[in-house]
């Protein structure tokens, strides 16, 4: 891989940006210092492999739907009703998400490893940070891959226009309301409140509030009383089925009554299931951006085990051709089913792996990468990019 070393900005300077999580558990920088170096074709590579794999899961979950599978998925079945109802109404719009790929870079193919479809992370550090880096290094930030804040702008002018034309959003919009709203102290609010200034400069009227401060109901999603018609919330779809059983409810009555807008739709639950990759596997067998994936041990294979809805790379296990691990996460989902997935090449530069992560919108329309060892966590560093022949 070709590297670049640069500047990166210090604690208070990312603290007057908004991010808050600049430093490590081991004390080590998040952001990294080596610029990684991709050629045009390489940057436009990642662009199609998004674009394709898109259009590959939207036929996977179809499929999934068609077969009557959500429980192979391990759907919560308080919400698979609202994972149907948001599905087979256009209105409910999937706003953005993340793949995170293997390879990429210096002829090693790109292997889609997961797609972060429900509530995505590093995205300020994408779309932002990287940009205002290579500015510091006197480098054009035009050299990259990372039209994301306008894909997401676009995007949520397509909540009204329902169209990939986004031209007839003023004439269009009739003053319709997003909540945007997070748990309170969590790093992911960051996110959210990046978010709702994309929405804001789309032209829509928008407020935020931590979770508890939100009232939902039958009749919609309010604030002091006030009725939104919108609401992002960054909480994952599993995780109100499983902690907040009477919200999964509350919700799922709210979008059969048409009362209220979710993002992202809970159909992104099939999406964020890594159980789709075995279906994947089955729609598509040796699809170049593909990895074998089963629900059981892949024998005499290099493989990762993975929890259906995990996260940051917990519980990931790496098991060699003999079954034997030689690497493993601990964490909170070792109750989740498992997905084995075939073990991918991943790039590779003084001893730490680098993992790319690309933006979708409509259309792919960012990258970024994180660095870390064998498994990529919540402890890796984030690593910015640019484009140069």
């Amino acid at each position: 891989m070709k590297m670049k070393k640069i500047q990166i900005f210090n604690k208070e300077e990312l603290e007057n940006m908004g991010l808050t999580w600049h430093t490590n558990a081991d004390k080590s920088n998040y952001l990294s210092d080596n610029l990684v170096q991709i050629t045009p074709k390489e940057a436009n590579d990642f662009y199609e492999a998004a674009n394709t794999l898109y259009d590959m899961y939207c036929e996977c979950a179809q499929y999934i739907l068609d077969n009557d599978l959500l429980d192979e998925l391990q759907i919560p079945v308080s919400l698979q009703e609202v994972v149907k109802l948001s599905w087979q109404n256009d209105v409910h719009w999937h706003l953005y998400s993340r793949f995170d790929f293997a390879g990429g870079v210096n002829n090693i193919p790109i292997k889609l490893l997961e797609f972060n479809a429900n509530t995505p992370t590093s995205l300020f550090e994408t779309l932002i940070i990287q940009h205002e880096l290579l500015k510091k290094n006197n480098i054009n930030p035009d050299l990259q891959f990372n039209t994301g804040y306008e894909a997401i702008c676009n995007n949520f002018k397509r909540l009204v226009t329902l169209d990939e034309s986004v031209e007839e959003f003023d004439k269009l919009y009739d003053g319709w309301k997003i909540l945007f709203t997070s748990v309170k102290d969590s790093e992911e609010e960051l996110t959210t409140r990046l978010l709702m200034q994309i929405a804001i400069d789309a032209g829509f009227k928008c407020e935020f509030s931590y979770i508890e401060n939100v009232q939902f109901s039958e009749e919609g999603v309010f604030l002091d009383d006030e009725n939104y018609e919108f609401c992002f919330m960054l909480i994952p779809w599993e995780s109100i089925a499983i902690e907040e059983d009477e919200l999964a409810y509350l919700l799922t009555k709210m979008i059969k009554n048409q009362k209220a807008i979710i993002l992202n739709p809970a159909y992104t639950l099939i999406f964020q299931s890594k159980g789709i990759l075995k279906y994947l596997w089955q729609l598509f067998p040796n699809h170049p951006l593909l990895l074998k994936a089963d629900t059981k041990m892949l024998e005499g294979i290099k493989c990762v085990k993975k929890p259906f809805f995990g996260r940051e790379g917990a519980n990931v296990t790496i098991f060699n051709e003999k079954g034997e691990i030689i690497a493993e996460n601990d964490g909170e989902y070792e109750n989740n089913a498992f997905i084995y997935q075939e073990f991918a090449d991943t790039l590779e530069y003084e001893g730490q792996s680098y993992q790319a992560g690309v933006f979708f919108a409509y259309e792919a329309c960012a990258l970024g990468f994180r660095k870390g060892g064998k498994i990529i966590n919540n402890y890796s560093s984030f690593a910015a990019h640019m484009i140069k022949d």
